[in-house]
């Protein structure tokens, strides 16, 4: 029999749900403080769904929500809030709470059907199923454990009407977390709409976001609905947020409180009911701070805070995102040799995610062979990443590419011994020719081993800067020996 636990102090809650559990056949335990909690024996007495409160007259319900998640993992359990208390329901998905509950219950009918959707959910609606809706919209998760642990609380605020605030830095796909936080929203029927705040001036974003109507600025040759009315029932996606100007701060305040806003030139309010994605490459809390941002307005937008990680953190991932990116050209079969794969795990890639894509592009563009092997030599020159990251494996034959010393000294060194040399009074000139040569090799070297540390070992590339072909520049590599 499934078993329910409820612990509020609210009697007429706790009595309202008895009751609405027992008529499904369920048992149904109701407790209305902390302590009654710590008397039962979690390790015999087994639940398959708490429903706690967060605020309790002697504890925290986060308190009984880690005693249950300790004893008995499987167990479910939805944190019942007020709005008030919302960011903190939100850390307690973070602990482990599959959901929670917003009081007083308006709408019995949704929550009957929360707590049905909890206990009939199937093991496929965990892990691969968060993995394959993210895929759909190319928020590839791989198995990084902070992406992870992201994708997972996204997953739970998907479907949550709260605000919700993405930092990462640019290229980390901040605009696809959004995609996949609408996708796996209710509201995923409707419109996802982005704007990016600092792309336009303060008028342009005025008239973007709110409408106007038809004559209220020079140009406004007819009226115009603004992304707050189209998106009404959907996702709005504000990008760069950080970059608004303090007039534009203010008006989204107001609509964030409200609901409500004007078009331009307009005195009608109009309601909207758009959820707000907000994302910024900057530490908001730091804007706020400097006063470059209102602190009203984080607190506004910070209700659920989502931090990317840069792609330098999660190297593991790189060999199914390269596989990911590649499969968009599937006239293409391209692998990379372990060696060139380290490489490109020891890269910093700071344009994160879009520099990869752009780097996979660029590779099939390049490549004559519609199947190929790529080896570290083949690299774009692009991809150059430092030598202390780098495995030994790979270290040693950067090593072996770099220059010992400087053309400057290898000159220096020469002129100096040639001049000590013309002097003396008698000279063997057969030696004097033969060290020419030798200068000849050394600055041919260091010219070579210039090119290939800026191309980091990529010949081909090494050679076309030189103006020499391929053959020959291992001909040079190899000291003249024939």
């Amino acid at each position: 029999m499934t078993a329910i636990l409820v612990v509020d102090d609210e009697k007429e809650i706790g009595t309202f749900l008895s009751h609405l559990f027992l008529e499904k056949g369920y048992r149904v335990d109701v407790m209305s403080c902390g302590s009654e909690f710590l008397q039962i024996e979690l390790e015999t007495c087994f639940y398959d769904l708490a429903l706690i409160d967060l605020k309790l007259p002697d504890t925290n319900g986060l308190m009984i929500l880690e005693k249950i998640k300790q004893h008995q993992p499987n167990c479910k359990v939805v944190i019942m809030t007020g709005y008030s208390t919302i960011e903190t329901a939100v850390r307690a998905i973070k602990l482990g709470a599959s959901d929670y509950i917003e009081k007083p219950f308006d709408d019995i009918d949704l929550l009957e059907e929360q707590i049905d959707q909890l206990l009939l959910k199937t093991p496929t609606r965990g892990g691969q199923h968060v993995t394959n809706l993210a895929n759909e919209v190319g928020f590839i998760i791989g198995s990084n454990q902070t992406m992870v642990e992201l994708a997972e609380l996204a997953y739970k605020v998907a479907n949550k009407n709260i605000n919700v605030l993405i930092e990462g830095e640019t290229g980390t796909g901040k605009e696809v977390l959004a995609r996949f936080l609408h996708q796996a929203s209710s509201r995923n029927y409707s419109s996802f709409i982005g704007v990016n705040c600092g792309a336009l001036s303060e008028s342009l974003l005025e008239s973007e976001l709110f409408g106007h109507e038809k004559g209220s600025f020079t140009g406004a040759t007819k009226q115009r609905k603004g992304l707050f009315e189209v998106a009404t029932n959907g996702t709005l996606f504000l990008d760069e947020v950080v970059e608004a100007s303090s007039s534009i701060q203010v008006k989204l305040l107001r609509v964030l409180e409200s609901k409500e806003f004007m078009r331009v030139g307009s005195e009608k309010v109009i309601k909207t009911n758009a959820r707000i994605i907000a994302a910024t490459n900057e530490n908001l809390f730091e804007a706020v701070k400097q006063k470059k941002f209102r602190e009203d307005l984080y607190y506004r937008l910070n209700v659920v805070h989502l931090v990317i990680p840069p792609l330098r953190e999660r190297i593991e991932d790189i060999p199914l995102l390269l596989n990911y990116y590649l499969q968009r050209y599937p006239e293409v079969k391209l692998a990379f040799t372990d060696e060139a794969m380290d490489m490109l795990q020891h890269y910093s890639w700071p344009g994160n995610i879009r520099e990869l894509t752009n780097f996979v592009t660029r590779l099939v563009a390049i490549e004559d062979a519609n199947e190929a092997i790529i080896g570290a030599e083949q690299l774009p020159f692009s991809v150059q990443p430092q030598k202390e990251t780098l495995p030994a494996k790979v270290k040693s034959n950067v090593a072996e590419m770099s220059p010992n010393h400087k053309l400057k000294e290898i000159i220096e060194k020469w002129m100096n011994k040639t001049l000590n040399k013309y002097e003396e009074e008698e000279v063997n000139l057969e030696e004097i020719l033969s060290e020419m040569k030798g200068l000849e090799t050394e600055v041919a070297r260091a010219f070579i081993n210039k090119a290939l540390d800026k191309t980091y070992g990529n010949r081909k590339a090494a050679s076309k800067q030189l103006h020499i072909n391929l053959r020959k520049l291992r001909y040079l590599l190899n000291e003249k020996e024939k």
